[in-house]
């Protein structure tokens, strides 16, 4: 799966024409205009509310109970105990952003029947696995999830006023990448898939914006080459890495273009969460001095493993063995399993990403 280096810049170079791609979208469909210069007192009292889209760096718990692996065990031990849905020990981004807003985590969207009164917060569509398109997973891409929002939405479940004053935060940490590699997908074909996942996602954020949401966060990428998953020889894989850069940059000019387009009382309505330079702050050990933010000891391997290759955390045999093995101690890991950060390390990465998360709040 490593290209060449000197191949892969080549490509990269090459692939400027594909920034053009990148913005067609924003261009040809700007974001309403909404200016609204009277405020009802009113609206002022509705609680804020967290709507969540995205995948398993979101998800607190949609992916179903039979399949999920976010519902084995060791899932969940730190937090609240036992597995609750979310691929950690603890807790995960959403439930950090939650409470950076003063809210009590948004309740999964299968849950909604059974905990009406935590509508008050608003809801998580997020469902692990998923990206923009459809991927090995199977469960609603993100338009599907946005398709439920609007649904909610246009039965009043969320008035206007409730998306008005609401938040709403996109997760996309690269699985239509791995669904891509994985259907036979190359590296050089990266060039031109990566523009179409950012496009997409792009007009997904329109679409929320365009029901009423004036307020979005959207991940960048991840450092996909230095998951645990994808490491080469204990290091970051740049291709990976590359690869990411490109997706980032084409988001962020994108991103851009829609805030300039938009003109809004309270800064700009789309803020990008950095997942990129936060992760690397934390591999460099540059969080040190924020405090009491503990230091990793390990911070590119996982607590939870497989006893071989063919398992991953939370495998078990035929007979209920437990095929992984769980580090003492999870809070001197970044990463919890293959992919997903343990609840110290997203604690540690909201720390790094105070800065984004400020912008939200304007």
């Amino acid at each position: 799966m490593r290209l060449p280096q000197k191949l892969f810049f080549t490509f990269f170079l090459s692939s400027s024409i594909f920034l053009l791609i990148g913005i067609k979208v924003a261009e040809s469909s700007s974001v309403n205009h909404h200016h609204h210069h009277h405020h009802n007192h009113n609206d002022d009292h509705d609680t804020k509310k967290l709507f969540v889209f995205g995948d398993s760096y979101a998800d607190t718990g949609n992916n179903r109970i039979s399949i999920g692996q976010s519902w084995k065990e060791p899932y969940g031990i730190t937090f609240p105990g036992k597995p609750s849905g979310r691929f950690s020990d603890g807790r995960v981004f959403t439930d950090f952003l939650a409470k950076y807003l003063g809210l009590k985590s948004p309740v999964p969207y299968k849950f909604r029947k059974y905990k009406p009164n935590n509508l008050k917060y608003g809801m998580n569509f997020a469902f692990g696995g998923t990206g923009v398109f459809d991927t090995l997973a199977p469960y609603p891409n993100m338009t599907t999830q946005i398709d439920f929002f609007e649904r909610l939405h246009k039965d009043s479940l969320f008035t206007h006023s409730d998306l008005q004053n609401s938040i709403a935060h996109v997760s996309l940490v690269g699985n239509d990448y791995s669904a891509y590699l994985s259907r036979g997908g190359t590296i050089q074909g990266f060039q031109t898939f990566i523009p179409q996942v950012v496009n997409q996602l792009v007009v997904d954020i329109q679409r929320i914006y365009n029901l009423g949401v004036k307020k979005i966060s959207v991940t960048a990428l991840q450092p996909l080459g230095c998951l645990p998953r994808n490491l080469v020889n204990d290091q970051c894989n740049d291709t990976f890495n590359q690869a990411v850069v490109f997706h980032n940059l084409l988001l962020q000019q994108a991103i851009t273009r829609l805030n300039n387009q938009t003109t809004n009382d309270h800064g700009s309505p789309i803020v990008i969460i950095d997942l990129y330079t936060a992760f690397f702050s934390i591999f460099q050990g540059r969080e040190n001095n924020q405090g009491n933010n503990s230091k990793f000891d390990n911070t590119m391997k996982s607590c939870c493993t497989g006893i071989s290759e063919n398992y991953t955390c939370g495998s078990v045999d035929e007979k209920g063995n437990k095929m992984y093995k769980v580090c003492q101690n999870p809070e001197s890991f970044f990463f919890w399993d293959e992919v997903h950060p343990t609840q110290a390390g997203w604690e540690a990465l909201s720390l790094a990403l105070q800065a984004n998360l400020e912008e939200l709040q304007h």
